[in-house]
C-alpha cells in the first residue's frame, strides 16, 4: 500500500474545499451560453443530470483507490501491469497540464477583454506560475489552504447572482422538456469542462487522513458545485432571452454589469479580480497531480518533475494566442474531459474490480 506520512495528510472535511475548488473555475464566467446550444433552456436539467453522474463518478473514484491501496498510478499497474499502466499514467500528466493551461489562459483572456486589453500574456503567466510554483512546493497542505481560502474568500460573489432577480422572467424557462432526452443529454455533456475536477480525488486520496470519513464530504462538495451551477443557469435564463443569451460569451460578467451598488460602480472588475482567487487552487491542484503522477512513474524528486511541468505550461500557454485558438483548446479538452471523467474511470472501476476478485479468488485457493 502506498504510505502518505501523517504529517502530510489532510483532515477528511477538506476534500470538500478541495474538490469544489477544482470544479468551479473560470467556466462558471460563460457556461451558460454553452449548454444553452444543445437543449435552449431546458438545458438546467443537464446540469442536475451530470451532477447525479459525477456523484456515481465519485463513488467509483474511491472504490479504485480503496482496492488498489493507493493513487491513480497504483490502479493503472495493478489493472494493466508496469508499462501499459505507466503509460496510462503519463497520459494524465498530459491531460492536467493541459487543464491548467486552459483554466490559466481563459483566465487571462476574460482580464484581456474586460480590463487590460494591452496585458502581456507571458508577463501575467509568468507571475502567476510563479506563485503556484511557490505554493506547490510548501506541500499538498499548503495546496488544501489555498483551496480552503479560494472558497471562502470569494464566496460572497454568489450573493451577486441575487440582485438581478428583480429584472428576470422566469417566464423564460417555459415550456419545460421542449427538448428531447438526447439533447438535455448533450447539454450536460457540453458543460463538461466547467464539471471536471473531481477526478483530482484519484491522486489525493493517499493523502486523506480517514478516506473512509471524506466520502460525505467529497459529495457535498459535488452537490454545492452542481447546486450553484443551477442556480446560476436558472438566474441567466429568467434575464435573458435565448437569442440575447448566444450573443454573451461570459454570461456572469454581463448580469454583473447591471448590478449598481453606492460605493462600487463597475461590480464585474470586482468580480473579475477576485475570480483569480477561485483559479489559483485549480491551477495548483492541477499541476500539483501532474508532476505528482510524473514522480510516481520515474525517479525525479517531486520539486524537479513540477520545476520541468511549469516550464512546459508557462512555453504552451503563449502558443494561444487567439481568440479562436483559445476556444478550440476549451473544446477539445471539454471532449477528453468527458471520456477520461464518464467513460474510462467506471471503465477502470470494473477492471479494477475484476483484478481484485481474483486476486481474492486465488489467494482463498491458496489458503
Amino acid at each position: 500500500m502506498q504510505k502518505v506520512p501523517k504529517k502530510f495528510q489532510v483532515s477528511p472535511f477538506l476534500v470538500f474545499y478541495l474538490i469544489h475548488s477544482t470544479q468551479f473555475g473560470v467556466g462558471a464566467l460563460g457556461y451558460q451560453r454553452i449548454i444553452a446550444m444543445s437543449a435552449g433552456y431546458d438545458a438546467w436539467m443537464g446540469i442536475i443530470l451530470f451532477g447525479f453522474f459525477t456523484h456515481i463518478i465519485v463513488y467509483m473514484i474511491y472504490k479504485i483507490c480503496e482496492k488498489s491501496e493507493g493513487d491513480l498510478a497504483s490502479a493503472h499497474r495493478m489493472a494493466f501491469g508496469k508499462w501499459i499502466g505507466n503509460f496510462l499514467t503519463l497520459f494524465f500528466v498530459f491531460y492536467f497540464i493541459m487543464t491548467a493551461v486552459t483554466v490559466l489562459r481563459t483566465y487571462i483572456e476574460v482580464v484581456q477583454v474586460w480590463l487590460f486589453p494591452d496585458l502581456s500574456t507571458w508577463f501575467f503567466t509568468l507571475i502567476f506560475l510563479l506563485l503556484v510554483y511557490y505554493i506547490i512546493t510548501g506541500g499538498f497542505r499548503v495546496i488544501t489552504g489555498v483551496a480552503f481560502l479560494g472558497v471562502i474568500l470569494p464566496s460572497y460573489l454568489f450573493l451577486t447572482i441575487v440582485l438581478p432577480m428583480e429584472y428576470a422572467n422566469f417566464r423564460n424557462l417555459l415550456p419545460i422538456f421542449d427538448h428531447s432526452i438526447k439533447e438535455i443529454f448533450l447539454s450536460g455533456k457540453d458543460m463538461t469542462l466547467s464539471m471536471i475536477g473531481f477526478e483530482t480525488l484519484l491522486i489525493f486520496y493517499p493523502f486523506i487522513s480517514k478516506p473512509q470519513q471524506s466520502k460525505k464530504w467529497a459529495h457535498l462538495g459535488v452537490f454545492v458545485t452542481s447546486s450553484i451551477y443551477l442556480i446560476f443557469a436558472l438566474v441567466t435564463f429568467a434575464y435573458f432571452s435565448e437569442g440575447k443569451l448566444q450573443k454573451n460569451i461570459w454570461a456572469t460578467l454581463s448580469i454583473w454589469k447591471i448590478i449598481e451598488l453606492p460605493f462600487v460602480e463597475r461590480v464585474e472588475y470586482i468580480g473579475i479580480a477576485n475570480w483569480c482567487l477561485i483559479i489559483l487552487p485549480n491551477v495548483c491542484l492541477f499541476l500539483w497531480c501532474s508532476s505528482r503522477l510524473a514522480k510516481r512513474m520515474t525517479k525525479l524528486k517531486h520539486r524537479t518533475s513540477l520545476m520541468v511541468i511549469t516550464i512546459v505550461v508557462f512555453i504552451l500557454m503563449n502558443q494561444f494566442e487567439d481568440r479562436k485558438l483559445i476556444n478550440e483548446l476549451n473544446s477539445y479538452l471539454g471532449q477528453v474531459g468527458f471520456y477520461l471523467g464518464y467513460v474510462y474511470i467506471p471503465l477502470l472501476f470494473l477492471i479494477i474490480t475484476v483484478v481484485s476478485w481474483r486476486k481474492g479468488k486465488k489467494e482463498d485457493a491458496s489458503s
